[in-house]
């Protein structure tokens, strides 16, 4: 069927622009001479990251350990949890997974390295874990270097512990000012992550992986170091209004949500049948991915979502108002298509203005 044809709200992926996008981004590695492994947390669908590996990713990023099962159960078999996971049922649930596919998971402390230890006792194989280095976004990773070093001489002594490599997120570049304050953070990510890299090194580690990566700061073809290993880039398969701002152009988008006009109340005021539980309420207010209003109209560029509820999104816009009648469908870019894409059950691959596959989003609501 045509996909204006579709009961709404319904998530649509045109594609042929997200398989530009994925041949995009497989090009940039491979300039570099880096593997890439893509964080499947933006759209959730093993069908998508059996994709990404055919392009020529190495294997796949998760956020949680859900995921990880739901993509080991659909045939991926190598898959890195980008998270510190904490607590025995997590961590027994990995040592499971471990059993059937190559599994690696995040640290970043001594705590936590001794609830690994104690859960990969008697395994048959060790933990694999990659330290996070926390490079400015303020979230999780070391920090200090003094605990990094106590960190590695801990490990030295684990028996169900090996140490794969280390990883960081430069998720600051979000709120770069421009597209030259972005490549300064990259650049400055990568020479903290190596510099660690190297004091594991001189520890007596081999580092089989040193793994950066963050989606605005690998749109524009900045340089990526020798000593890299691996790019963990996400949004770039799909795209949103903010990754668009930060790229300079909306060709990129993959993703739409289709919904109806189901009223026209007033001489600009305009709401369809999609609110805050199909599109979020997110919004970035400042830095290269800041958005206008809570998403933007497709083929109307100065118009936006001025508010949503929990199931209406709300246009003011005469203009747009006296254009479009009740029963219309228009299509509304996200500003943040990972959390929109965890809204959805299905989405429905598009080409040519003709559905071509309804996938699943099997990994939906996995937050544990």
């Amino acid at each position: 069927m045509k996909y204006q044809e579709l009961d709404t709200p319904a998530l649509i992926i045109d594609r042929e622009i997200m398989m530009n996008n994925l041949h995009f981004m497989q090009d940039y590695a491979n300039r570099y001479n880096v593997s890439l492994r893509p964080h499947t947390k933006t759209h959730k669908m093993p069908a998508l990251a059996k994709l990404q590996e055919e392009v020529g990713a190495k294997g796949i990023t998760v956020a949680k350990v859900g995921e990880a099962e739901v993509m080991a159960a659909a045939g991926l078999k190598d898959i890195f949890i980008a998270n510190e996971i904490v607590g025995a049922q997590k961590l027994q649930r990995i040592r499971r997974l471990a059993e059937s596919v190559n599994i690696s998971f995040g640290l970043d402390s001594l705590a936590q390295a001794a609830m690994i230890e104690a859960a990969f006792d008697g395994a048959g194989q060790a933990a694999r874990v990659l330290i996070e280095i926390e490079v400015g976004e303020d979230r999780s990773g070391i920090i200090e270097e003094s605990d990094y070093v106590e960190l590695l001489a801990y490990l030295k002594i684990c028996k169900n512990i090996c140490l794969q490599g280390i990883f960081s997120h430069d998720g600051n570049s979000y709120g770069a000012q421009d597209i030259a304050a972005c490549q300064e953070i990259h650049m400055a990510a990568q020479k903290r992550t190596l510099e660690f890299a190297e004091l594991a090194r001189n520890e007596g580690f081999d580092l089989e992986t040193v793994s950066i990566g963050s989606t605005p700061s690998m749109m524009h073809d900045f340089p990526i170091l020798a000593g890299v290993t691996e790019i963990r880039p996400g949004t770039y398969i799909l795209m949103d209004a903010g990754q668009a701002n930060a790229y300079g152009s909306l060709e990129r988008n993959a993703a739409t949500i289709l919904t109806t006009v189901i009223s026209r109340p007033t001489s600009e005021r305009v709401i369809t049948d999609v609110g805050a539980k199909g599109i979020t309420a997110q919004k970035a207010s400042s830095g290269i991915c800041a958005n206008r209003g809570l998403g933007l109209i497709k083929g109307w560029p100065e118009v936006e979502i001025f508010t949503v509820y929990d199931e209406h999104a709300i246009i003011y816009n005469k203009e747009f108002r006296d254009a479009v009648k009740v029963g219309d469908k228009i299509e509304i870019i996200p500003n943040h298509i990972c959390p929109v894409v965890n809204l959805h059950e299905y989405a429905y691959l598009v080409s040519q203005g003709e559905v071509v596959e309804t996938i699943p989003v099997e990994c939906r609501g996995r937050l544990q």
